[in-house]
């Protein structure tokens, strides 16, 4: 094989790899009970899955068609850790839900970890 083939060949496998890497990355769009705001959470770009960053953002939800339009606040929080799942609990019987992200380590154990978070809207 030629550098010039090799170094395409390199290219390719290289991006199918990425984009398969990047498909399994957690981005959700979520909608907060009774209210109108909804929230992404989704873990850092270009970081590996089992440590890294992940971002909460809050949007107005003003428009169901664009539920993303009316960015209103947002947090970069630190990860140990893959999210698993993401819950919204109502902790208090205030009628108000905290949105609970939820964390299992990588490594040996496979703990689990929570970060909650309560908007006032």
């Amino acid at each position: 094989m030629t550098k010039v083939a090799l170094t395409v060949f390199f290219l390719v496998v290289s991006a199918t790899v990425f984009a398969a890497a990047a498909d399994h990355r957690f981005v959700r769009l979520f909608k907060f009970p009774a209210a109108p705001e909804s929230a992404i959470v989704a873990e850092g770009d270009l970081e590996p899955r089992s440590i890294g960053s992940y971002t909460l953002r809050i949007y107005g939800g003003g428009s169901s068609q664009f539920p993303t339009d009316d960015f209103i606040t947002g947090i970069v929080r630190p990860r140990d850790g893959t999210i698993e799942a993401v819950h919204f609990i109502d902790m208090d019987g205030d009628n108000r839900a905290v949105l609970v992200v939820l964390m299992r380590s990588a490594g040996s154990g496979g703990y689990l970890a929570a970060d909650a978070f309560r908007y006032r809207y």
